[in-house]
């Protein structure tokens, strides 16, 4: 938008002066900075992603070995069944 500000003068004299001023609103350059905060905030979510992937499968492994400690704790108290039983049979 353009705004043209015309101020008059007068002398005391009798003479009289004009002065035009021009102003122009130019849209304003972001430099970039937008971008960039932009840019960071992708990379923290990705990052994020990362790391929240990596806990995830830190759980599944966790879970997984549980499982495999009770299969072998189950193995474990049949064979001592069969043991004992075994063992009173006379075997």
């Amino acid at each position: 938008m353009v705004e043209e500000r015309v101020v008059e003068v007068r002398e005391p004299g009798g003479s009289t002066h004009t002065h035009t001023t021009v102003y122009e609103d130019r849209p304003r350059s972001g430099g970039g900075g937008g971008w960039m905060i932009a840019l960071i905030l992708l990379v923290a979510l990705v990052v994020g992603g990362y790391f929240l992937m990596q806990m995830s499968d830190s759980r599944v492994s966790r879970d997984s070995a549980i499982e495999r400690a009770a299969d072998n704790v189950g193995s474990a108290a049949k064979d001592i069944g069969n043991a004992a039983k075994d063992a009173t049979d006379g075997k």
